[in-house]
């Protein structure tokens, strides 16, 4: 297939240097033409993926319209804060309307608790449109280490399209017609990770990061249930999976965000300190939050999360809270 993968960071490159070793045809486009032109002459993304040399045959411009031209699958790989402006862009392209459309970003947006299939809609029109989801660390993709996702798409043809494009040796690909479901497990479980990461700086142990996935994703399928996924949904790969993988992995940006919280570092000392990599998870608890007090859902490790990120509260106050809350049947 003739395919774009519209992004250039970590998970993005992965993914197309991925397609190209399945035998596509692959355009990458990002925002910066001088970032886009150190890429392709060196033949890496130091920025992103550094110590991973790119593809011979991955073909890399800024130019989006050229790069969407005559693809039949288009990936968007820009994380939930910048994908409105892509998409606006993607729109005057007028290729929404020919290719398949498969997003690869987790989060919700903030203001609107759009997801992204939603903020498509709203942009683009009716498209076909599918969401790969997963555990999937793009420095592990990227190496070729054994990795299973799901494809979800209204249309279980459209699913199966993008599941023949990415199945590989080492990519398995399973499919789903849960759209919303796996993109809320995409999104909500980073908000766990961030919460798995204060339990690390905080020097709690085995037990504590046990106790807290494990209540992490009966809350998660509770909300997620509650914002229309099917409940099935979140013990499969972009619920359990994706969450175990994220709360453990030395890979996870947002773990990365609660470890540093959990030592004492206030967010924007965190964030300033990571450049330009995104932490969807921090985004993500904003929306989540405001969803959960909405639609009259018990998450008190969102609200915890909330607090520690949002009102300077102390993650210790917070893991007591959490701990000494009303005793309760499992």
């Amino acid at each position: 297939m003739k395919i774009t993968v519209l992004g250039d960071g970590g998970w993005g490159t992965a993914l197309a240097m991925l397609l190209v070793g399945n035998g596509h045809a692959v355009t990458q486009w990002g925002p910066f033409a001088d970032y886009l032109d150190e890429m392709a002459r060196t033949r890496a993304n130091p920025r992103f993926l550094p110590g991973i040399p790119l593809p011979a045959g991955l073909r890399l411009t800024p130019d989006m319209a050229a790069a969407v031209e005559g693809a039949e699958l288009v990936v968007l790989a820009a994380p939930v804060p910048y994908m409105r402006p892509m998409l606006v862009k993607l729109a005057g392209t007028g290729a929404a309307a020919r290719a398949v459309l498969v997003n690869v970003a987790k989060g919700i947006e903030v203001g609107t608790h759009r997801r992204p299939q939603e903020i498509g809609r709203e942009l683009l029109g009716p498209t076909a449109w599918a969401t790969l989801s997963g555990p999937s660390h793009a420095e592990e993709v990227a190496r070729g280490i054994p990795t299973a996702v799901v494809s979800a798409a209204d249309d279980e043809a459209v699913a199966r399209t993008v599941q023949a494009a990415f199945m590989g040796a080492f990519f398995r690909v399973y499919t789903a017609t849960d759209v919303v479901g796996v993109e809320l497990g995409g999104a909500l479980k980073n908000i766990f990770a961030v919460a798995a990461g204060i339990c690390d700086g905080m020097g709690f142990g085995d037990n504590s990061k046990a106790a807290l996935m494990t209540r992490g994703i009966a809350e998660m399928a509770r909300l997620g249930e509650a914002l229309g996924g099917c409940a099935q949904t979140f013990a499969g790969l972009s619920g359990v999976g994706d969450l175990i993988v994220t709360c453990i992995s030395r890979h996870s940006r947002n773990r990365h965000v609660g470890e540093e919280l959990g030592r004492g570092a206030t967010l924007p000392q965190i964030q300033k300190a990571m450049g330009l990599s995104v932490a969807e998870g921090v985004k993500t608890t904003l929306s989540a939050y405001e969803l959960a007090c909405q639609a009259g859902v018990s998450a008190p490790i969102i609200h915890e999360v909330h607090a520690a990120l949002y009102e300077g509260k102390d993650p210790r106050q917070a893991a007591r809270d959490l701990m000494t809350r009303a005793a309760k049947p499992e």
